[in-house]
């Protein structure tokens, strides 16, 4: 019979157990056999690498389906949208682009032509370290949210100067995702001496046994358009659709008509036929981007243990192992929600690689030397609650815990430097990407 992880346990493990693991097996949606297709890396190709595994005597042809970092990402994400549901209340950063789309009454430069909307630091790639974070300004400070200056820095940017795996408090109270994911403060005042902190919660996806598949292409288009049909150019933008066959009203540089795209092919703007083709080979004969056929594929996801006990959380500069037991526990208990809301939400990894556990998740506890407990479960509602419990305790310790996002707005150069890039990349659509 499972036993079902309470928060009377996890108070309990933080204190010696050295790790949460969980390994469960997956098959493709379309089942056995079926082909999926992992990310691709520099020059189309897919993340190949042979491993040693339990009952094998050689090394196993392997592929990464799912990294470190995009794992740690999709659990980010489930939390930001289980907060947005209302289910879970956890402290972030956000800073709000809304007012600057459309933005009536703005100045051109600060004036959005693409909305972005919200970004919280469960969202932004660095979490609170981020760069976009640090050029904002604390709306009810009315100051940077980091700063060199610090007599012009927020409350909350100073805080975050003392921050470091002896003193951790303050980013519990900010952004704990960040002691649960990693984090390197290299973009504050203090640059690559900045605050680091270690992954505690890793999760991987690696397919088994893979083989290399082989990627076609065609299209036929129901016009019949053909190469020869003429040469397109490229029109002034506030033609309706971007391209002409007359060369007299395209566009003119240096006295000459410009072509759309590279060449003025038709399929420069996406009309006419295109031959079915094979994918290219790499340097061992391989076809890049075919995805690939697997036994099965395996996602493991680890908590660390000893990583959380090596954080210190003093309450008013005092130290206690009450709180710091219950702020580890609260980062447990996060971590365990996390996996299990991010396996909840579906494994849908990218275009044709949607993956399904052939079981439901089971956590082995691996406590002292030689002690595996398995066995152990915990659903959706179950994690909640129990990260909403830990909570409770950690505040009954003293420690503080940001109840609403701590909103920014971005400063002023911040909004003009993604106006411009947003022209930038409107005015390279326009050229056909040149």
């Amino acid at each position: 019979m499972a036993n079902v992880i309470s928060l009377s346990i996890l108070q309990d493990v933080v204190k010696h157990a050295a790790a949460f693991r969980c390994r469960v097996r997956l098959e493709p949606a379309g089942g056995p056999g079926a082909k999926v297709f992992p990310p691709t890396y520099e020059g189309g190709a897919y993340a190949f690498e042979k491993r040693l595994l339990p009952g094998s005597p050689t090394p196993v042809p392997c592929v990464l389906l799912d990294s470190v970092q995009s794992q740690a990402n999709r659990m980010e994400e489930t939390l930001q949208e289980a907060c947005d549901a209302g289910r879970l209340n956890l402290p972030t950063v956000a800073v709000d682009f809304t007012p600057y789309f459309p933005g009536e009454g703005l100045p051109e430069d600060q004036r959005l032509l693409e909305p972005i909307g919200r970004i919280t630091a469960l969202q932004a790639p660095h979490r609170i370290a981020d760069a976009i974070l640090r050029d904002s300004l604390v709306t009810e400070e009315n100051k940077p949210f980091r700063s060199a200056n610090a007599k012009r820095e927020s409350t909350y940017g100073r805080r975050l100067r003392e921050v470091s795996p002896r003193n951790a408090t303050p980013l519990f109270e900010l952004c704990p995702t960040a002691l649960l994911f990693g984090m390197w403060d290299s973009t504050g005042v203090k640059g690559g001496l900045g605050a680091k902190f270690e992954r505690a919660l890793v999760g991987e996806i690696v397919g088994i046994n893979a083989v290399p598949g082989v990627k076609t292409s065609s299209r036929i288009d129901p016009l019949g358009i053909q190469l020869k049909a003429g040469t397109l150019y490229r029109t002034p933008p506030d033609n309706d659709f971007g391209w002409t066959l007359d060369p007299e009203l395209a566009v003119k540089e240096n006295g000459k008509s410009v072509m759309l795209g590279k060449d003025g092919r038709p399929a420069e703007a996406n009309h006419g036929n295109i031959p079915p083709t094979l994918s290219k080979r790499d340097r061992d004969g391989e076809y890049l981007g075919g995805g690939v056929t697997l036994d099965y594929a395996e996602q493991t996801i680890v908590l660390s243990l000893p990583a959380l006990r090596r954080l210190r959380f003093p309450v008013n500069g005092q130290q206690s192992e009450q709180a710091d037991v219950a702020a580890r526990t609260v980062l447990a208990a996060l971590g365990l929600c996390a996996a299990i809301l991010m396996n909840d939400a579906g494994l849908d990894l990218r275009s044709r690689c949607l993956l399904w556990p052939v079981a439901p998740l089971r956590w082995e506890l691996l406590g002292r030397p030689g002690e595996v407990q398995g066995d152990l479960t915990l659903d959706a509602e179950a994690a909640i609650n129990l990260v909403n419990e830990a909570v409770a305790a950690a505040k009954e310790a003293g420690l503080p815990w940001l109840e609403r996002p701590l909103q920014l707005q971005p400063s002023a150069e911040l909004v003009k430097l993604v106006v411009k890039s947003q022209q930038v990349a409107t005015s390279q659509s326009g050229e056909g990407g040149k």
